[in-house]
């Protein structure tokens, strides 16, 4: 296997074709050969995990709904899927036993938690636990470090990334980030590295540092061949894309 196709990943599915975090954009990703699919989750009113990346329903439906606020039943009866085109008319939100039943025996699946609430992690690992699904068929991301640790201490078995935006909302030269102190609160927390924005300051040597400290860092998100080029050149270990099959096939 290429190693571009073992080291990308489908940002909520095949998103640039289909609605993202839908089930139709996820199992088009299995589809086209996607190794690793990435997912957000939402925990409900009835304590139920859905699928979706935003907090409430606006941007993907047209109709907002609080998820927090909202019960499963409730927003399974709106459409996301019209936004993206006529042909992905009724995709609903789905659930996430729904999209664990669709990992196939070799895919892997990044759950980016973006629930603070305790109860979202002991149904999280309820859930994990009844999928048949191995352990490395899963990973756990978070920005939210103190959520992340108490995941990693809640499910050890299961690798987790600390997600790092760097300098996605500010220009790369007033932001600094001393990698020290970053390894250390990975070894503090027993996390198993990173996932960062791809921009400025991810340079040869901050992957390099990393992964001589024994981590993991994966990026986000790249659309641009060239530069998933020169990130594969670097090392890093996973590539996040809105076009993985499109992306797989430019690296060939």
């Amino acid at each position: 296997m290429d190693k571009s196709q073992k080291t990308l990943i489908a940002h909520r599915g095949e998103s640039f074709d289909a609605p993202e975090n839908t089930l139709a954009s996820i199992n088009l990703a299995w589809e086209r050969g996607a190794k690793s699919v990435e997912i957000d989750v939402h925990l409900t009113k009835d304590k139920q995990i859905v699928v979706i990346h935003d907090n409430n329903t606006l941007r993907v439906s047209g109709i907002k709904k609080i998820i927090k606020n909202s019960t499963l039943d409730e927003l399974k009866l709106l459409d996301i899927g019209s936004f993206k085109g006529e042909q992905w008319k009724n995709e609903r939100i789905p659930t996430l036993t729904e999209v664990l039943r669709t990992v196939p025996e070799h895919g892997k699946l990044i759950i980016e938690i973006k629930s603070k609430e305790l109860i979202l992690l002991n149904k999280l690992k309820y859930e994990l636990s009844v999928s048949g699904l191995k352990f490395f068929q899963i990973m756990m991301i978070d920005f939210d470090l103190k959520t992340l640790a108490k995941a990693k201490q809640l499910i050890p078995n299961y690798k987790m990334l600390w997600l790092m935006s760097l300098d996605y909302f500010w220009p790369w030269w007033l932001y600094s980030v001393s990698q020290r102190k970053l390894i250390q609160k990975l070894e503090l927390f027993n996390l198993d590295g990173v996932d960062v924005w791809a921009g400025k300051l991810l340079t040869k040597a901050f992957i390099q540092n990393l992964k001589d400290a024994g981590f993991l860092i994966y990026t986000w998100t790249v659309d641009d061949p060239e530069q998933a080029r020169t990130l594969l050149d670097f090392g890093i270990d996973g590539i996040t894309t809105n076009r993985a099959s499109w992306m797989a096939n430019q690296l060939k």
